[in-house]
């Protein structure tokens, strides 16, 4: 046999393979998720209304990112007027402002176990670290990590030493910051990386979503992808892991938030109907895992249930922004959710 003959071979029994892998996947999914939550009995009734509680004005640019402290009373924003500002979201006073030396920034982060650090970066392909308990007059990054040949669209800490980037240039980078170095990079994407995310109950995991349509879910103990999530039909723009580290939610230009399993392998629910037509930037779960937030270009956040089915009707929080919703978080303690908007204000709702 020539060695055309053993490739095509090999590559008609790789087919195979797959095609027999997605009949026994298509073969556990016959349910539907609002099937199996009412079999179950009655679901609660959701809270409603979540109000809007507080508004945080001051930026002058379009707020591109936020992310809140472990205390769940701190955030972190970042915006294109080329500041960082650190809020207190109960008397929404400005507890700390770093202007930074570029101003296209597009990603921020606080540091979970501590709350000393904060990261950012965008279109200078930098990913800065700086510490809020020394900021000065003249605050300086006290880290500069410097390896992704593209944009830096999203950082998230992994611990006090190290953190994870995504990148236009197609990889995520697990770096330690002490020395500055490159430990790990994961190139498994086929288009620009626009967010990562770690699991909650295991930093060693994380998940990634990207413009080549896919979520991968990596392992930095072999520096593996060890799952390719499919189903998106456009860019993945924001990935959140679900409270319980076993799931993870999805944001899309195809107008539809997703959720996915990793012990079940594939898509769980979907969340999307007709009538909402613009692209989702940003997801989020509450602290329970019962409702998905999305933030959508359209000005609007909706609020999913995720024991329903996809038909179900979002609900969309009322006092909406005035321009595309960029970033959105909900804190620790699971009391309050954050959103941020091009229309330079970030919203506190409860």
């Amino acid at each position: 046999m020539s060695e055309e003959e053993r490739i095509e071979a090999a590559e008609a029994e790789v087919a195979s393979l797959k095609e027999q892998i997605e009949q026994v996947r298509a073969s556990k999914q016959k349910n539907t998720m609002g099937a199996v939550a009412a079999s179950k009995g009655p679901l609660r009734e959701i809270r409603k209304p979540i109000k809007m509680r507080r508004t945080l004005k001051g930026h002058f640019g379009k707020v591109y990112a936020m992310h809140w402290a472990s205390d769940s009373q701190s955030l972190v924003s970042a915006s294109q007027d080329g500041k960082l500002i650190i809020w207190n979201a109960y008397t929404t006073n400005k507890t700390n402002a770093i202007p930074l030396r570029s101003s296209w920034v597009m990603t921020c982060a606080f540091e979970q176990s501590k709350g000393n650090l904060i990261a950012c970066g965008g279109l200078d392909n930098v990913c800065s670290i700086y510490n809020i308990q020394n900021q000065g007059a003249n605050a300086r990054a006290t880290k500069e990590l410097v390896a992704h040949d593209g944009y830096l669209s999203c950082c998230r800490f992994t611990d006090e030493g190290h953190i994870i980037t995504s990148s236009g240039d197609s990889t995520c980078i697990y770096w330690d910051i002490t020395c500055g170095e490159v430990l790990k990079a994961f190139s498994d994407h086929t288009g620009d990386v626009m967010s990562v995310a770690i699991n909650p109950e295991n930093s060693n995991v994380f998940v990634s979503g990207s413009v080549d349509k896919t979520a991968k879910i990596w392992d930095l103990r072999n520096g593996k992808c060890v799952q390719t999530h499919v189903g998106h039909e456009n860019d993945i723009n924001s990935v959140t892991f679900f409270p319980d580290g076993n799931a993870f939610g999805t944001g899309s230009d195809d107008s539809t938030c997703r959720l996915f399993d990793m012990r079940s392998y594939g898509e769980v629910n979907k969340f999307g109907n007709d009538k909402i037509t613009s692209g989702i930037t940003s997801v989020a779960f509450s602290r329970s895992g019962r409702l998905m937030f999305g933030g959508y270009d359209d000005y609007s956040t909706y609020v999913w249930d995720t024991l329903a089915d996809s038909s179900q009707v979002a609900y969309a929080l009322p006092s909406q922004h005035e321009n595309r919703v960029s970033c959105l978080g909900v804190n620790a303690k699971g009391d309050a959710l954050c959103t941020g908007s091009w229309d330079t204000n970030l919203k506190i709702w409860a």
